[in-house]
């Protein structure tokens, strides 16, 4: 982690000897996929509807994964989304792109469709390669519902001996903070994505640390926290993150810290043998990051030390 608040970095490294004590976490990644949104104009609402028709048929897809994937070794197409918004046609390609994040590969990939399909319906005027339908580095519903980047589930079963230990709090009280905190409270402000106590602290130093694109956690910070009691009365902790960004290869990752601390993660460079574990392996590791972030915390809240542990390990002494 790189960052310059001295107690988030304590308090993450308890959260993770709390989770270690209890026999450590699960991390599993449901789903992959780097997303670019661009727009067409057709001449009429009539036009818009049939290029939309094509684009979703079996031929239509065929014909532009071809086109796309043409491109690059890695870039594998998954899926099309299309949408109008008048003569306007807004449309979601979603590709895996190995351990890179993957923008400008999928942009290239994306390119080259767009030609091809403008080759087939003359008609076809585009108007960004970027329509904001991706969605990149901005708050978006669509990004938290159907994710882009990695999609990671975090969870870990906390003993009760330990909550009362090692957090000073108990399971009762931390299961009813984390309901009227993180689920009620973020749901009376409108919240997308945000039902956590602090998602973004945790990403936000790690992606530093590792050399992501650090502006992507907007939507890499998506998170939702569930905490409830077992039957044998222990925590039961997972963090959900449908947006997740990171990459082994490109960018920062080249940077001589950076790279050093993909190589204590094991993740140094792109993966030979299994592309695109390299860059899961940081995804992974961010989402139990932010699960050891939000135990630790949640706790801090629920014992009421949040003020005293800021003011101890955030001050310099004189």
């Amino acid at each position: 982690m790189a960052t310059t608040e001295g107690c988030l970095v304590a308090s993450t490294t308890r959260g993770c000897k709390v989770i270690n004590e209890s026999g450590g976490c699960v991390t599993l990644i449901t789903d992959n996929g780097m997303t670019r949104g661009p727009i067409i104009r057709m001449p009429d609402i009539t036009e818009a509807a049939l290029l939309k028709k094509f684009i979703d048929s079996d031929e239509g897809f065929l014909k532009l994964k071809e086109a796309f994937e043409s491109t690059s070794n890695y870039a594998k197409l998954k899926s099309i989304k299309t949408v109008l918004a008048g003569r306007n046609t807004y449309i979601r390609f979603k590709s895996t792109t190995g351990d890179a994040m993957g923008m400008n590969m999928v942009s290239k990939g994306v390119e080259k469709a767009l030609y091809v399909l403008k080759s087939i319906n003359p008609l076809v005027e585009v108007i960004s390669l970027s329509g904001n339908y991706c969605t990149d580095k901005k708050p978006a519903a669509i990004n938290w519902i159907e994710g882009r980047g990695r999609y990671v589930v975090a969870e870990a079963t906390i003993k009760s001996s330990i909550v009362e230990t090692r957090l000073k709090t108990t399971v009762d009280k931390l299961v009813d903070l984390n309901k009227n905190k993180n689920l009620i409270g973020s749901a009376m402000a409108g919240s997308i994505g945000g039902f956590n106590a602090h998602a973004a602290n945790i990403v936000t130093a790690i992606f530093i640390a590792t050399g992501q694109d650090v502006a992507q956690t907007i939507e890499s910070s998506n998170c939702i926290t569930l905490m409830e009691r077992t039957e044998e009365g222990d925590l039961l902790v997972s963090v959900t993150m449908p947006s997740i960004e990171v990459a082994t290869v490109g960018g920062g990752t080249k940077l001589e810290a950076q790279s050093a601390c993909l190589e204590i993660l094991s993740a140094k460079g792109p993966n030979i043998e299994n592309p695109g574990e390299n860059a899961s392996i940081v995804a992974r590791t961010v989402a139990a990051g932010v699960l050891a972030g939000e135990i630790s915390l949640l706790a801090a809240l629920s014992s009421g030390d949040l003020v005293s542990s800021h003011m101890k390990l955030n001050r310099v002494k004189k």
